[in-house]
């Protein structure tokens, strides 16, 4: 089996606004972020405790977070591909898993959300075009 490595942020609250709701639909108040990273085992298996061994995620979760905040969106997807593309930025992120959702969806319960996976190969090409636009809907 191949070695690898992933970093996991969980439950991450987003601060944004996604969807077009009438009168009588019900509108979530929260929107909440996964996103598993797959980085070189490198960057975790490390020889001493220095900040310098690491990938240090903390300025993704900044840009995620000015992004959420950054626009209304009408999509879930829409803003799944502009974290896509700021993960892209990040060389060291080799693989990305993205999942948003939304609560409640019907009274005051549940959750609905979207999941994207980027594989290597994906990324590469997301990297190449900064998705102009056709990169991933060949995939």
């Amino acid at each position: 089996m191949k070695r690898s490595a992933k970093i996991e942020l969980r439950d991450l609250h987003l601060p944004c606004i996604i969807g077009t709701y009438g009168p009588h639909n019900i509108v979530p108040d929260m929107h909440i972020l996964d996103l598993t990273l797959t980085i070189a085992p490198a960057l975790v298996y490390i020889s001493t405790d220095e900040m310098t061994q690491v990938f240090d995620y903390d300025p993704l979760v900044a840009d995620v977070i000015r992004i959420a905040e950054s626009q209304k969106y009408e999509t879930q997807e829409f803003l799944i591909t502009q974290i896509a593309k700021a993960c892209a930025n990040y060389p060291e992120i080799d693989a990305v898993e993205i999942w948003l959702r939304k609560m409640p969806v019907y009274s005051g319960f549940g959750s609905s959300g979207v999941r994207l996976t980027l594989h290597p190969d994906d990324m590469t090409r997301v990297r190449g075009n900064m998705i102009g636009d056709a990169a991933l809907t060949q995939v």
